[in-house]
């Protein structure tokens, strides 16, 4: 897909008589220097995907994996699927992603994590591309590039606990890839031109929107607070010619989100869960929890805004404002209707990241905002970065329009983009170790435990391996059993031992 191709479209807020005199000869945007820099920028972060890729073969089973594998093993994928619309939650988008990997048992978790990270920097590199096309801009090769890469870097590793964002499948599948599938569902968006392509991405929104309802409910929550406020905002920033075209498409994200909310609130999973967790609505909305829930949610974002890796996502979108330019080469301005842009998306922000917390917290109680929980943040982290970059943007169009010379920031946000990919590198390379180390005890322990049951022993002991906070049996001082019936039933004994108690 090409970064460069002209369209005719100009921003919005140009009036004329405010361009600037072409550049016959081309910015510096078209030299070959500047695309090769552009390009050598998204290495580092890459080289962070492809290195925690490989660092996947290490990943072994734990807390819910236990439970799933002899599920897939013994029922199939559709076994799955039952259990959790009947029995677990109600998710059955959820149960078909996990038995898509769990069908492979071992290898799909050692496999995961390369697929689905190839998968999140290639929709955000899609929807980045498309996205400058559409807006009417033209930039460096390897921008959007550059974009999707510190996007997908900052998403996955810049977190409190990478394992359980991008290494555990399970955790996954309910936090990380649902707010980039919503992602997905732009591409048809930006693609439509005629009318068979605008009904094409009408009809990816609706499905697309149940399908997710029924994957996660965080993700659900910020996909409609994203669409009410496009709808809201979109009289006075979308154009009268696609006005009621994103309206409908906004609309139909909506009602998609709905269906699919109805098939899991209705489901006996969601009501045995609702049961299990005391999350009736009575007690969801009570003043207690909807407190406690903004305590936590206030918690939650000091930790996500000092964390200041986040300020790559800021220099790569100034970045952006400084390099890009109109078909005809000039300088673009700034939307006219910024200020009420970054108003809206802002607000989209609290109001969805709260709700999360609010659905969240009678599962997680206090827990919630603790660093291991971080996985549930995740479902509205990627709106956060992707708002940066945006915010990025405007910056480097108002430093473009009033500093003399542009060169000292384009230094100082490549310096960034490089310096920020630093710290996660160092705690990848740690949790490689700690993987790495737990997957020899795991494999020798699985070894024993197969040769056991082979051999007709019906009880064996088991030695808790912990890795990033994860659930083993015999928690909390060896009191909890949990999961220990589900690593039973995967090795076929009828219950495991507390190892360490037995030595």
């Amino acid at each position: 897909m090409s970064d460069d191709v002209p369209v005719t479209a100009a921003p919005e807020g140009v009036r004329r008589g405010e361009e600037e005199a072409a550049d016959p000869a081309g910015g510096p945007a078209d030299r070959p220097w500047t695309a090769l820099w552009v390009t050598a920028l998204a290495l580092p972060p890459l080289a962070l995907l492809a290195a925690a890729s490989w660092f996947g073969r290490w990943v072994r089973p734990g807390a819910d994996d236990w439970c799933f594998l002899p599920r897939v093993r013994d029922d199939g994928v559709g076994g799955l699927v039952g259990q959790f619309y009947f029995d677990d939650n109600g998710r059955v988008a959820n149960a078909l992603l996990v038995g898509a990997y769990a069908k492979f048992q071992i290898a799909g978790h050692q496999w995961y994590p390369l697929v689905s990270g190839v998968l999140v920097a290639a929709v955000l590199w899609a929807v980045a591309a498309l996205a400058l096309r559409r807006a009417g801009l033209r930039t460096p090769r390897g921008m959007p590039l550059l974009l999707a890469a510190m996007t997908t870097a900052l998403f996955l590793f810049v977190t409190p606990n990478t394992y359980k964002t991008f290494y555990w499948p399970a955790a996954s599948v309910s936090h990380t890839l649902p707010p980039v599938l919503a992602c997905a569902a732009l591409i048809p968006l930006l693609l439509a031109r005629t009318r068979r392509g605008r009904v094409v991405a009408i009809a990816v929104a609706v499905l697309m929107a149940a399908f997710l309802a029924t994957l996660s409910e965080e993700t659900a929550i910020v996909v409609v607070m994203v669409l009410l406020a496009a709808l809201i905002v979109s009289g006075r920033v979308v154009p009268a010619a696609d006005r009621g075209f994103v309206r409908l498409w906004c609309a139909g994200g909506i009602a998609g989100t709905a269906a699919g909310a109805l098939v899991l609130i209705t489901s006996p999973g969601s009501t045995n869960r609702r049961e299990r967790f005391g999350a009736e609505t009575t007690s969801l909305l009570s003043s207690d929890s909807l407190a406690a829930s903004l305590r936590a949610f206030a918690e939650i974002t000091v930790t996500v805004v000092t964390t200041w890796q986040y300020v790559g996502a800021v220099a790569v979108g100034v970045l952006l404002g400084l390099l890009c330019r109109r078909p005809d080469g000039t300088t673009p301005r700034p939307p006219a209707r910024w200020p009420l842009l970054t108003a809206a998306g802002l607000l989209t922000l609290l109001v969805s990241g709260y709700l999360c917390t609010v659905i969240a917290y009678p599962v997680f109680g206090d827990r919630v905002s603790d660093r291991s929980a971080n996985r549930i943040w995740n479902d509205y982290l990627l709106l956060y970065v992707i708002l940066l970059v945006g915010v990025g943007a405007l910056l480097g169009l108002a430093v473009r329009r009033y500093a003399h010379r542009t060169a000292p920031a384009k230094a100082v946000c490549a310096a960034l983009c490089v310096l920020v990919c630093m710290g996660p590198a160092i705690a990848l390379t740690d949790l490689d170790t700690a993987m790495r180390a737990r997957a020899e005890k795991w494999d020798a322990q699985d070894r024993r435990l197969r040769e056991g049951a082979a051999a007709g022993e019906r009880v064996l002991p088991y030695e808790r391996l912990v890795i990033s906070q994860m659930l083993e049996p015999f928690s909390e001082g060896g009191e909890r059993y949990w999961p220990g019936g589900c690593v039973a039933d995967l090795y076929r004994l009828d219950r495991v031992t507390d190892g360490v108690r037995g030595r």
